[in-house]
């Protein structure tokens, strides 16, 4: 009998041989909680849970985070949560804000400083096949996620960028 590798082992040997090349791999997934989200979090170190500035958020967010423990209990001991990212802001919402607030009261620490606002660039992007940093590097969106990567490079200690220094303007 032949025994086939599972899909887990199969996507962890697959980045263990690129992990040499690169200091992070993202592996970035549709918003369900299919099999290949599951394989995702099998094969991870760490997880970004984004959170949409939207009524239905705090549910969605609950339900991952279940399903991030049930990884980490019989999985990926290993899996850490790297943050919450907060994404589709528009601060001129008052439920964007109750979002935000609410999220950040119960994960306080958990929460990324940074935000991704709600901008019109980071949808345009895909459609012309470039990243929103090559589509438009100086508007809203890439500010947010050049933030981002500043920020998550400081919280592992991977730059000499002074946390005062940490968001751009």
């Amino acid at each position: 009998m032949i025994n086939y590798p599972n899909r887990e082992t199969v996507l962890k040997e697959i980045l263990a041989a690129v992990q040499d090349n690169y200091d992070f791999i993202v592996i970035d997934c549709s918003p369900s909680l299919g099999l290949i989200t599951v394989n995702a979090l099998t094969a991870a170190q760490s997880v970004v849970v984004p959170v949409q500035c939207e009524f239905f958020a705090l549910e969605g967010l609950g339900k991952l985070l279940n399903t991030i423990k049930i990884v980490q209990s019989r999985l990926n001991m290993d899996l850490k949560i790297e943050g919450i990212l907060m994404t589709m802001y528009d601060a001129r919402l008052r439920l964007c804000n109750q979002v935000v607030n609410e999220v950040r009261r119960h994960f306080d620490e958990l929460v990324f400083s940074t935000i991704i606002h709600r901008n019109s660039k980071l949808s345009e992007a895909p459609s012309f096949g470039k990243p929103v940093i090559l589509y438009d590097g100086n508007s809203k969106g890439s500010v947010n996620y050049l933030n981002l990567a500043k920020e998550i490079l400081q919280k592992n200690n991977l730059t000499k960028i002074p946390n005062e220094e940490k968001i751009l303007e």
